[in-house]
Protein backbone atom coordinates (compact mmCIF):
# COMPACT_ATOMS: atom_id res chain seq x y z
CA UNK A 1 0.00 0.00 0.00
CA UNK A 2 1.49 3.48 -1.21
CA UNK A 3 -1.32 5.45 0.39
CA UNK A 4 -3.84 4.76 2.78
CA UNK A 5 -6.62 7.34 3.25
CA UNK A 6 -7.72 7.87 7.39
CA UNK A 7 -11.39 8.99 7.95
CA UNK A 8 -11.35 11.33 11.64
CA UNK A 9 -13.11 13.98 13.57
CA UNK A 10 -12.47 17.22 12.99
CA UNK A 11 -13.00 17.24 16.72
CA UNK A 12 -10.32 16.12 19.30
CA UNK A 13 -13.10 14.08 21.26
CA UNK A 14 -13.10 13.56 25.12
CA UNK A 15 -10.51 11.49 25.73
CA UNK A 16 -6.92 11.82 25.39
CA UNK A 17 -6.32 8.41 23.98
CA UNK A 18 -7.93 9.44 20.81
CA UNK A 19 -5.51 11.78 19.85
CA UNK A 20 -2.68 9.95 21.06
CA UNK A 21 -3.89 7.11 18.56
CA UNK A 22 -3.55 9.80 16.10
CA UNK A 23 -0.62 10.83 16.49
CA UNK A 24 0.78 7.08 16.35
CA UNK A 25 -1.53 6.22 13.17
CA UNK A 26 0.23 9.11 11.53
CA UNK A 27 3.94 8.08 12.80
CA UNK A 28 3.81 4.47 11.75
CA UNK A 29 2.41 5.70 8.24
CA UNK A 30 5.10 7.48 7.95
CA UNK A 31 7.41 5.37 9.30
CA UNK A 32 6.52 2.17 6.99
CA UNK A 33 6.39 5.22 4.08
CA UNK A 34 3.03 4.94 3.58
CA UNK A 35 0.89 8.01 2.60
CA UNK A 36 -1.39 9.79 4.05
CA UNK A 37 -4.35 10.85 2.18
CA UNK A 38 -7.30 12.39 4.29
CA UNK A 39 -9.89 15.54 4.46
CA UNK A 40 -7.08 18.23 4.55
CA UNK A 41 -8.17 20.03 7.85
CA UNK A 42 -5.77 21.40 10.66
CA UNK A 43 -8.49 21.02 13.40
CA UNK A 44 -9.32 18.01 15.43
CA UNK A 45 -7.97 14.53 14.84
CA UNK A 46 -7.54 15.63 11.39
CA UNK A 47 -4.69 17.53 12.24
CA UNK A 48 -3.35 15.58 14.50
CA UNK A 49 -2.67 12.57 12.27
CA UNK A 50 -1.13 15.05 9.44
CA UNK A 51 0.88 16.90 11.94
CA UNK A 52 2.30 13.71 12.90
CA UNK A 53 3.02 12.08 9.31
CA UNK A 54 4.01 15.54 8.51
CA UNK A 55 6.75 15.85 11.88
CA UNK A 56 8.18 11.72 10.91
CA UNK A 57 8.99 13.21 7.30
CA UNK A 58 5.67 11.53 5.73
CA UNK A 59 3.90 12.26 2.43
CA UNK A 60 0.31 14.39 3.91
CA UNK A 61 -2.51 14.27 1.26
CA UNK A 62 -4.95 16.36 1.68
CA UNK A 63 -8.63 16.97 -0.28
CA UNK A 64 -10.63 19.82 1.45
CA UNK A 65 -13.94 21.47 -0.41
CA UNK A 66 -13.49 25.11 -0.75
CA UNK A 67 -16.43 25.75 1.36
CA UNK A 68 -14.02 24.09 4.26
CA UNK A 69 -11.35 25.51 3.08
CA UNK A 70 -12.85 28.98 2.82
CA UNK A 71 -13.89 28.71 6.27
CA UNK A 72 -10.04 28.69 7.09
CA UNK A 73 -9.81 25.07 8.51
CA UNK A 74 -7.42 23.57 5.41
CA UNK A 75 -3.79 22.34 6.64
CA UNK A 76 -1.45 25.17 4.89
CA UNK A 77 1.49 22.56 5.63
CA UNK A 78 0.73 19.78 3.83
CA UNK A 79 2.31 17.97 0.95
CA UNK A 80 -0.21 18.30 -1.12
CA UNK A 81 -3.78 20.13 -0.85
CA UNK A 82 -6.31 19.25 -3.61
CA UNK A 83 -9.55 21.97 -3.39
CA UNK A 84 -12.51 20.59 -4.75
CA UNK A 85 -15.90 22.27 -5.47
CA UNK A 86 -18.02 19.55 -3.51
CA UNK A 87 -18.20 16.57 -0.67
CA UNK A 88 -19.02 14.38 -3.58
CA UNK A 89 -15.50 15.59 -5.68
CA UNK A 90 -13.64 14.76 -2.41
CA UNK A 91 -14.60 11.75 -1.41
CA UNK A 92 -13.94 10.34 -5.18
CA UNK A 93 -10.61 12.16 -5.38
CA UNK A 94 -9.38 10.65 -1.84
CA UNK A 95 -10.86 7.00 -2.80
CA UNK A 96 -8.89 7.21 -6.26
CA UNK A 97 -5.78 8.43 -4.30
CA UNK A 98 -5.92 5.72 -1.88
CA UNK A 99 -5.17 2.06 -1.38
CA UNK A 100 -7.00 1.29 1.35
CA UNK A 101 -8.98 3.07 4.04
CA UNK A 102 -8.88 3.53 7.66
CA UNK A 103 -11.81 5.01 9.88
CA UNK A 104 -10.77 6.43 13.54
CA UNK A 105 -13.00 8.17 16.05
CA UNK A 106 -14.99 10.35 14.63
CA UNK A 107 -18.62 11.47 13.78
CA UNK A 108 -21.26 11.84 10.95
CA UNK A 109 -19.09 12.80 8.29
CA UNK A 110 -16.43 10.14 9.25
CA UNK A 111 -19.41 6.95 9.75
CA UNK A 112 -20.79 7.86 5.93
CA UNK A 113 -16.91 8.18 4.52
CA UNK A 114 -16.59 4.77 6.11
CA UNK A 115 -19.52 3.12 5.31
CA UNK A 116 -19.31 4.18 1.59
CA UNK A 117 -16.05 3.06 1.06
CA UNK A 118 -17.00 0.01 3.05
CA UNK A 119 -20.20 -1.04 0.23
CA UNK A 120 -18.23 0.05 -2.52
CA UNK A 121 -15.97 -2.53 -1.67
CA UNK A 122 -18.99 -5.29 -1.14
CA UNK A 123 -20.40 -4.43 -3.99
CA UNK A 124 -16.80 -5.07 -5.75
CA UNK A 125 -16.25 -1.43 -7.34
CA UNK A 126 -12.81 -1.47 -5.16
CA UNK A 127 -10.85 -4.26 -4.08
CA UNK A 128 -9.36 -2.48 -0.87
CA UNK A 129 -9.08 -3.05 2.59
CA UNK A 130 -11.64 -1.23 4.68
CA UNK A 131 -10.36 -0.83 8.81
CA UNK A 132 -11.73 0.58 11.71
CA UNK A 133 -9.57 1.90 14.78
CA UNK A 134 -11.04 0.66 17.52
CA UNK A 135 -9.53 3.53 20.30
CA UNK A 136 -10.80 2.82 23.75
CA UNK A 137 -13.90 0.70 22.35
CA UNK A 138 -15.12 3.71 20.17
CA UNK A 139 -16.72 1.73 17.51
CA UNK A 140 -17.78 -1.24 19.53
CA UNK A 141 -21.64 -0.35 18.95
CA UNK A 142 -21.02 0.46 15.42
CA UNK A 143 -18.85 -3.24 15.42
CA UNK A 144 -22.39 -4.82 17.16
CA UNK A 145 -24.73 -3.13 14.66
CA UNK A 146 -22.69 -5.25 11.67
CA UNK A 147 -22.93 -8.56 13.79
CA UNK A 148 -26.38 -7.44 14.01
CA UNK A 149 -27.45 -6.88 10.17
CA UNK A 150 -25.73 -10.01 9.63
CA UNK A 151 -27.82 -12.02 12.15
CA UNK A 152 -30.92 -10.42 10.34
CA UNK A 153 -29.95 -11.74 7.17
CA UNK A 154 -29.34 -7.96 5.60
CA UNK A 155 -25.22 -8.68 5.04
CA UNK A 156 -23.83 -11.90 4.39
CA UNK A 157 -21.07 -13.36 6.83
CA UNK A 158 -18.37 -12.86 3.70
CA UNK A 159 -19.26 -9.07 3.89
CA UNK A 160 -18.63 -8.98 7.30
CA UNK A 161 -15.43 -9.64 6.88
CA UNK A 162 -14.86 -6.92 4.79
CA UNK A 163 -14.32 -4.91 8.29
CA UNK A 164 -11.41 -5.12 9.60
CA UNK A 165 -10.66 -3.88 12.91
CA UNK A 166 -7.65 -3.53 15.78
CA UNK A 167 -7.44 -1.16 19.18
CA UNK A 168 -4.06 -0.05 17.91
CA UNK A 169 -2.79 1.08 14.85
CA UNK A 170 0.47 -1.51 14.01
CA UNK A 171 -2.56 -4.45 14.34
CA UNK A 172 -4.76 -2.68 11.83
CA UNK A 173 -2.04 -2.23 9.41
CA UNK A 174 -0.70 -5.90 9.21
CA UNK A 175 -4.61 -6.76 8.75
CA UNK A 176 -5.13 -4.21 5.96
CA UNK A 177 -1.86 -5.64 4.31
CA UNK A 178 -3.04 -9.05 4.06
CA UNK A 179 -6.48 -8.31 3.32
CA UNK A 180 -8.15 -10.17 0.07
CA UNK A 181 -11.28 -9.38 -0.58
CA UNK A 182 -14.53 -11.86 -0.91
CA UNK A 183 -16.50 -12.83 -3.73
CA UNK A 184 -18.56 -9.61 -4.82
CA UNK A 185 -21.73 -11.43 -5.51
CA UNK A 186 -23.71 -9.23 -3.00
CA UNK A 187 -27.52 -9.85 -2.86
CA UNK A 188 -29.24 -12.66 -0.11
CA UNK A 189 -31.92 -15.20 -0.57
CA UNK A 190 -34.57 -15.91 2.31
CA UNK A 191 -32.25 -18.16 4.43
CA UNK A 192 -28.95 -17.27 2.93
CA UNK A 193 -25.96 -15.86 5.08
Amino acid sequence: MKRICVFCGSSAGMRPEYAQAARAMGTLLAERRIGLVYGGGRVGLMGVVADAVLAAGGEAVGVIPEALMRREVGHAALTELHVVGSMHERKALMADLSDGFIAMPGGYGTFEEFCEVLTWSQLGIHPKPCGLLNVAGYYAPLLAMFDHAVAEGFVRTQHRGIVLEADDPASLLERMAAFAPPPTEKWISPGQR
